[in-house]
């Protein structure tokens, strides 16, 4: 039983033989039952040209008769049985070996990839599509798919690592440069240097919280607290918290908002949160005498929400990549600004909670950009 359980091959023979074993017994019995009433059947019709052929009447003849005949059919069925058994297993070693052959290959391919050979994959018959392949053809689309998708995690688990690593690096060998400069007495120990120290400690403590964070939201591992409120209080409260900022930097804070605006049902932190990612992102890449400007408006079911800025813009090929964390389309100004560059990430996921979309708009270099995101409507609103 053991070998039976751990063996495809002999459970798809066996079924086979089983067909076969209750066909042919069906065809026994069957022909047990029906047989001696047929041939009695047409025995009768046969029996007086047989007694005219014959010129007498031969009592025993017709006995003689039926057990040669019961014998004969017996013995064909016993022929046929072993030749159908005989077939049965050239079959099923023949469609075993094709059933066999692809679940052993995926076998092996999900081993080499348990062992983090993540680049393995299965062959699929020609370029059928998904929707024509059978069974095991599907599954073996399906297989390659997940140890595609696996190998993307694990790219992107290893560029996390870099990235934190590196974005880790850069403050502590400022604040270790400056404590060596201290020590050595090269720096002065006044207001400046420990200031400038400060601020890279700050910034490396804003670091280790948002990767908290994109931790806590990447898993689900937070709390959404929705109650009905406004878009206009949303953007109202974001755009205060920030606008001092705009004013230094001398780029205009503007909003549009349609006065139609249902309330919609959300969490008003964490859409503050998205709020202010987006704002401050607007900022970071928009020059002096730029313009950022918050427009809302009501869609079938949603409120959409759009942060347009007149800055840097964004190339085409970045936009696929624009909420991945850690990446950035200008490197060296997302670091002299300090971002640490996962709050679009962090935006994404926590608006994505809420049952919105996201997505960014750009037509190229220079050309400004457009952060859209939605949230939808309650029933009563919609």
């Amino acid at each position: 039983m053991r070998y039976l359980r751990r063996h495809l091959a002999m459970k798809l023979f066996l079924s086979y033989l089983i067909i076969i074993l209750v066909g042919a017994f069906v065809l026994a019995s069957t022909a047990e039952l029906v047989v001696p009433t047929t041939f009695q059947r047409h025995l009768a019709h046969m029996g007086p040209q047989m007694s005219t052929m014959m010129g007498l009447p031969q009592p025993g003849v017709e006995q003689n008769l039926f057990v040669n005949f019961r014998a004969a059919v017996t013995e064909a069925l016993g022929t046929a049985a072993v030749a159908a058994t005989f077939m049965a297993l050239l079959a099923s070693v023949f469609i075993s070996r094709q059933v066999i052959a692809p679940v052993q290959e995926m076998t092996s391919a999900s081993q080499r990839i348990a062992e983090g050979r993540y680049d393995e994959r299965v062959r699929v018959t020609g370029n059928i599509p998904r929707h024509e392949q059978d069974e095991l053809g599907r599954l073996a689309l399906s297989f390659n798919q997940m140890a595609a998708q696996l190998e993307r995690t694990e790219s992107m688990r290893r560029q996390l690592i870099g990235d934190v690593t590196h974005e880790l690096r850069t403050p502590l060998t400022t604040i270790k440069g400056y404590m060596e400069g201290l020590m050595d007495g090269v720096l002065p120990a006044d207001e400046e240097t420990y200031s400038q120290i400060y601020r890279e400690a700050d910034r490396l403590q804003r670091l280790v919280n948002d990767l908290q964070e994109l931790s806590q939201v990447e898993a689900g591992a937070y709390q959404i607290h929705p109650k009905s409120t406004t878009v206009k209080a949303l953007v109202t409260a974001a755009v205060e918290r920030l606008e001092r900022q705009y004013q230094e930097k001398g780029v205009a804070l503007s909003t549009q908002l349609a006065p139609d605006l249902p309330p919609v049902t959300v969490d008003e932190d964490r859409i503050g949160q998205v709020l202010l990612n987006l704002l401050g992102n607007a900022l970071q890449y928009t020059p002096e005498g730029g313009r950022v400007t918050v427009t809302a408006e009501k869609q079938p079911g949603e409120v959409q929400i759009t942060i347009a800025d007149t800055g840097i813009g964004i190339p085409p090929e970045h936009l696929p990549h624009v909420f991945t964390r850690f990446y950035r389309v200008d490197k060296s100004r997302a670091r002299a600004a300090g971002g640490s560059g996962i709050g679009l990430t962090i935006a994404r996921h926590l608006v994505e909670a809420h049952g919105g979309h996201i997505w960014v708009e750009s037509q190229g270099k220079g050309q400004g950009s457009r952060f859209v995101f939605t949230l939808p409507l309650t029933k009563q609103s919609s």
